[in-house]
């Protein structure tokens, strides 16, 4: 296949820089300490009392579960009704709005911002797998690393962006006449009309697809299962392919939960003050982008699976010392350390995938197996970490217990590449 157009490659990037927005200004950075701020160190949440760490964490939980259980049915409906764009412009709408919808959650609304936290958190990962979905059907295989990471990229320019001018917001605040919260909230508005105004230049240049089964003899349900079961047959006969995803699922529950907490651990357990953490995320991100495009060059001279083995063994140093961190200066290290392998990682994960699956129609299908492995090792990796910081109340010891999703993943990753040697070795 060829590659598509430029307009096409440019406007499937353009949504990176469109909701990585609501991932790395919202849930890494703004919200994190923005939820710290208007809640208790021991909340009341429906009945049941928390610390307030740990209800964010089992918040994020809760929407990636909801992700992992429908994705794969909506996914294989998109496939056979040839209507992905629209669940992407759904799951965009929802996240969006929801977004906005936080400028309203303060101590008074503990239930609504979480509620509105939720959806968008469900908007946001719930629109990933169509969008993750066009990259091979645009992109030839030996273009998938590079424009994987030209999104990711964009994501993280945009991001830096957005998150300075929330920071600008929240400095200048009192020159503006605006209260003690209302940068943040007004932050949280600007997050989700940036993330639904720039994904319109997306689908306006993302090609409709098209239906996979042309003539319809179930239910939209029922064809969506079959779509699975066929997916599903696929996969159990790629060696590499089917333990690259249990690799990935494992190092995900580390990778994705040190994203999401590290803005909480640095607020709560090095008391470092809110300016400074929106800082060191900002720099985190612009040293992600120079981490995207490494590992992609990376991958062209050693293969993707050599560099996926050497970033995860990077990924437990950098567990083993935020465990041991002590001062300001060691997280700065460390978060800088974090954002060129964060970026990496991710695109090449990504582009790693979409080379390993076969050459097929069910692009939306298969990628809803990569969704929702990734989102269910979310779910395990945040929930433990939460119910880790709930029990014992010091998150260092969640930190450390990471080492083990990493280690099994490295397992898993080695394997497969292994057995994609011994192939190559047949032919």
């Amino acid at each position: 296949m060829k590659t598509a157009s430029k307009k096409v490659i440019n406007g499937w990037a353009m949504y990176d820089w469109a909701n990585s927005v609501y991932n790395l200004v919202i849930t890494t950075t703004f919200f994190p300490i923005y939820f710290l701020a208007v809640t208790d160190e021991h909340v009341s949440f429906l009945g049941m009392n928390f610390v307030n760490s740990a209800l964010y964490n089992y918040a994020m939980a809760a929407a990636y579960l909801i992700v992992a259980f429908s994705s794969p049915i909506l996914s294989s409906i998109a496939d056979t009704r040839g209507n992905k764009k629209n669940f992407l412009r759904f799951f965009t709408i929802l996240g969006a709005l929801s977004c906005c919808g936080l400028y309203f959650f303060d101590k008074d609304h503990l239930l609504l911002g979480v509620i509105c936290f939720i959806l968008s958190t469900i908007g946001y990962c719930g629109g990933l797998v169509f969008y993750n979905s066009y990259l091979p059907e645009i992109a030839a295989p030996e273009d998938r690393d590079r424009i994987s990471a030209r999104g990711y990229s964009l994501g993280y320019i945009g991001s830096v962006i957005l998150q300075l001018l929330g920071f600008g917001l929240v400095v200048l605040g009192p020159q503006l006449g605006l209260g003690k919260s209302q940068p943040v909230q007004l932050t949280f508005l600007l997050v989700g009309v940036w993330w639904f105004g720039f994904a319109q230049i997306t689908f306006a240049r993302l090609p409709n697809s098209r239906a996979t089964v042309s003539k319809h003899t179930g239910g939209a349900l029922t064809e969506g299962f079959t779509e699975l079961r066929k997916v599903y047959a696929q996969v159990k006969n790629m060696p590499v392919l089917k333990r690259f995803l249990r690799g990935f699922f494992f190092y995900s529950m580390g990778v994705q939960t040190v994203m999401m907490a590290a803005t909480i651990f640095g607020g709560k357990v090095l008391k470092l003050p809110d300016e400074m953490l929106i800082v060191t995320v900002v720099i985190i991100q612009v040293v992600a982008i120079l981490g995207a495009w490494s590992m992609a060059r990376l991958s062209t001279r050693f293969g993707n699976l050599r560099v996926i083995i050497a970033v995860i063994l990077i990924w437990i140093g950098i567990c083993v010392a935020g465990y041991r961190m002590q001062t300001a200066t060691d997280f700065y290290i460390l978060a800088t350390v974090v954002g060129l392998v964060m970026g990496g990682i991710q695109s090449l994960s990504r582009s790693t995938y979409a080379k390993l699956m076969p050459e097929t129609e069910d692009t939306t299908s298969f990628f809803s197996y990569y969704d929702v492995t990734e989102k269910l090792s979310i779910v395990i990796g945040m929930f433990s970490f939460a119910y880790i910081d709930d029990l014992t109340e010091d998150m260092r010891n969640s930190v450390l217990a990471l080492v083990v999703f990493f280690v099994i993943g490295l397992f898993f990753i080695i394997s497969a590449l292994r057995k994609q040697k011994q192939l190559a070795a047949q032919y």
